[in-house]
């Protein structure tokens, strides 16, 4: 495949009007300064397939690290027809890679959703690992994760879970303040990625828990205390340890303000996520989230006492939102592409449009609009 003449989104943050090869990787990138009919004639593109990306904007296909579900379909669920449905679903929407992502839940659940991770076959977006989200999180800021379920962090839950996914949990959500001695922390940090979240931690705690092998925040400011100008917490000791974090686009979970604040602070850290459940893709009604009823009304979904819980869009409209309330396109693309790649220790196979990357790619055009969605090198339908 070749495209051409588009404004391709370049590893540095940058868009440059480029070429790119591709077959089931990216094969070349070169400068772009004549149309694809003259580069046929001089016998440049010979029998490749042709896509003259013109006035259109070529970004890598998005990577979401952390959704729960769609299209009446949870990770948590231990479905392999659901987690199909669900890799089809985010493939359509742009979302090229995801992390099916658990809820606090039984030993038992858990298991069967790894089982299903580690047998399923995807016939859309990459599944790229796991992420846990619990079950060692903090009773206070359980939000929308089951208490019946918590756990002290342990590592012997955590080998039996990863074991039973066939190694592909990438990321565990863990609030510090459970784990004595920050001894789960330092060693589940050579397993995978450790985040802090749903935790009341303050400032000191969330510091040595960086200093001891985590390096992200787990939707940040949600489940969390807020940042105070005495006590910044979670989110203070994230920006002074270099770590990387989350946020909720989805304009309930933060505040436009909030989110512009945090793309200034932050840089090239941020995440953009989903956060998405199963009512996601879906029509207003009654749903289910790690056991509890969820109501979704006007895209907003709450459990019955009017918490909130997760989002009801896909990554494609976090990050056009982002856009929306003022963070700069190329900042918005990085967070939805290369940064959560780099989170999961993958920047150099997917988020990213560079040779010998996995040939995931979008082509948008000026109002970011999705016209097309290219898998390992094939237009996906």
């Amino acid at each position: 495949m070749y495209i051409t003449n588009g404004q391709v989104f370049l590893p540095d943050g940058r868009f440059e009007k480029a070429d790119i090869t591709c077959e089931e990787r990216i094969t070349a990138i070169s400068g772009s300064d004549t149309d694809a009919a003259e580069k046929k004639t001089a016998g440049i593109l010979e029998k490749e397939e042709v896509i003259d990306a013109t006035g259109k904007y070529v970004i890598p296909g998005l990577v979401d690290i952390h959704t729960h579900g769609a299209v009446n379909a949870d990770a948590s669920d231990g479905d392999e027809e659901g987690l199909r449905r669900m890799s089809r679903y985010y493939a359509q929407k742009g979302v090229t890679s995801w992390c099916p992502t658990t809820m606090t839940l039984s030993e038992e659940a858990l298991l069967k959703a790894m089982y299903a991770v580690r047998d399923f076959e995807s016939d859309g977006a990459h599944c790229v690992g796991v992420h846990l989200e619990g079950p060692f999180l903090s009773y206070e800021k359980r939000g929308a994760q089951n208490a019946q379920y918590l756990q002290k962090p342990n590592m012997e839950e955590l080998e039996k879970l990863n074991e039973a996914c066939g190694g592909l949990v990438r990321m565990i959500t863990v609030a510090p303040e459970e784990d004595q001695d920050f001894a789960f922390i330092r060693q589940a940090s050579k397993m995978c990625t450790v985040s802090l979240g749903h935790s009341v931690a303050d400032y000191e705690v969330a510091q040595a828990a960086f200093e001891a092998g985590a390096t992200h925040v787990t939707h940040m400011f949600n489940g969390m205390n807020g940042i105070h100008h005495r006590k910044p917490g979670i989110i203070g000791a994230a920006f002074d340890a270099g770590a990387t974090v989350e946020l909720i686009c989805d304009g309930f979970h933060i505040h436009p303000s909030v989110v512009r604040m945090t793309a200034a602070l932050f840089g090239d850290r941020l995440n953009l996520i989903s956060d998405s459940m199963r009512c996601a893709g879906m029509p207003e009604g009654e749903y289910e989230l790690g056991g509890q009823p969820v109501w979704m009304k006007a895209g907003k979904a709450t459990l019955a006492d009017g918490t909130l819980a997760g989002s009801s869009i896909h990554l494609m409209d976090g990050l056009k939102n982002a856009v929306s309330f003022g963070v700069p396109l190329e900042q918005a693309v990085m967070a939805a592409t290369r940064t959560p790649a780099q989170s999961i220790g993958m920047e150099q196979e997917i988020g990213c449009i560079r040779t010998g990357a996995r040939a995931d790619l979008l082509i948008l055009d000026e109002n970011l609009e999705l016209e097309k969605v290219i898998i390992g090198g094939q237009i996906w339908q």
